[in-house]
């Protein structure tokens, strides 16, 4: 589905998203941090980065005349103080949301701070979800575990209300999510649950596809793939729940940027995403799926070991995880005919993360007699040990398997 956007109107929603009133005091640091560097990436074309992104989503949704509703712990701010969707008068302490002033006949955002009671919150989204299929309702968990305190909501509703109400949600849950070496409560969204819900089949190999999947499971890794995710999400005729492991460390990369071409008219969500440095496609031997932020590490180690390995080793992006993308799959696996070795890889634990989701799947779509090999963190109860010299040295040596013995 086509869910770009021209270039001038994004950029007129782009510089919208940051203007105030003159009389209306806007706090240094933010002018300076925030509004100043997004009207030069805007001006220049190059490095929109994750909330630029996102606000185009939002700008250009609300242009057309939709609603959206954003809730969570300090989604005005967002967690890690990259969205700002709501501006305060350093002098009157008044409230002003840019978004909502991008023209005439617009929809309206409405950002509520909502508190620490997930459950009812989460239950309260859902509500709005089904009210109204014009609203784009969005729950966004201020670190992506929080939303075990709402598991009753996810297991009754969410993941389940379709099939026993003939009611459609088009709720978005955002879960901040990625391990950076921080404690164990704050570093994984538990996909793997969300994932354990989905009712698609296992054997993606013949015409086995579940035409009315119950969830769709995301894990983008550029700003384009989130604003072509939030667009999908209204422009489509039917609604689902979209659950998004969203960035942590990404949301300032400078490699995990995208400009507006990649959000142009004609360019849309890429459910999987090629290896574009594999430039002679019939020398690679080993070809490494992954998903989520360890793709930049193995690019980038693949990239150092460039003299070394050559072409030997593919990186593909598995962005959305279910519906599991097996046509799309099964053409990466086409294009790299010659390869032998196929590796799942995740900075998650063996027990968390895509691999169990994962593994079937692309199991039944490579060619017989190959097996899929696993590389990642061992089992564990806990998502991470939360000991950072631990956490270095794991991830050092989940990019080494990956790339050994080739």
């Amino acid at each position: 589905m086509d869910t770009g956007v021209a270039e001038d109107t994004l950029r007129e929603v782009g510089e919208k998203s940051v203007s105030v009133d003159k009389a209306f005091k806007v706090h240094p640091r933010l002018a300076k941090h925030h509004i100043e560097p997004r009207l030069k990436k805007l001006q220049n074309n190059k490095s929109i980065d994750w909330a630029t992104a996102e606000a185009l989503a939002f700008g250009t949704l609300l242009k057309e005349g939709y609603n959206i509703r954003l809730c969570g712990q300090d989604v005005g701010r967002g967690t890690f103080s990259q969205r700002h969707a709501m501006f305060v008068c350093q002098d009157t302490e008044n409230v002003y949301i840019p978004l909502n002033n991008i023209g005439k006949n617009q929809g309206k955002i409405e950002v509520a701070n909502s508190n620490l009671s997930e459950l009812a919150v989460l239950g309260f989204e859902y509500g709005v979800s089904i009210q109204s299929p014009n609203i784009l309702p969005i729950w966004e968990a201020q670190f992506g575990d929080f939303n075990n305190s709402a598991q009753v909501i996810i297991d009754t509703y969410i993941t389940s209300g379709e099939t026993k109400w003939l009611r459609q949600s088009g709720l978005v849950l955002l879960l901040p999510h990625g391990y950076d070496g921080a404690g164990p409560e704050h570093s994984s969204s538990r996909i793997e649950r969300f994932l354990q819900m989905c009712n698609t089949p296992a054997d993606v190999s013949g015409n086995h596809m579940v035409q009315n999947p119950n969830l769709h499971v995301v894990i983008p890794t550029t700003p384009a793939q989130i604003f072509h995710l939030l667009r999908r999400q209204m422009k489509r005729n039917y609604r689902k729940p979209l659950i998004v492991a969203g960035p942590k460390t990404l949301l300032r990369l400078p490699s995990a940027t995208s400009t507006l071409d990649d959000m142009a008219p004609g360019t849309s969500f890429k459910p999987v995403i090629s290896d574009s440095l594999a430039t002679v496609p019939e020398q690679v031997k080993r070809v490494v799926f992954v998903s989520g932020k360890l793709y930049y590490d193995l690019a980038k180690a693949v990239a150092a070991a460039k003299d070394r390995i050559g072409d030997a080793i593919a990186v593909v992006r598995i962005e959305e995880i279910c519906p599991f993308p097996s046509q799309l799959v099964v053409e990466e696996i086409e294009r790299f005919a010659n390869a032998t070795e196929f590796i799942w890889c995740q900075e998650e634990t063996m027990n968390a993360g895509a691999y169990t989701f994962v593994q079937p799947r692309l199991q039944s779509l490579i060619p017989a007699g190959s097996s899929l090999r696993y590389v990642g963190r061992n089992p564990l109860a806990a998502p991470v040990t939360g000991i950072s010299h631990v956490y270095k040295t794991e991830q050092a040596q989940i990019i080494e398997q990956a790339l050994a013995d080739i």
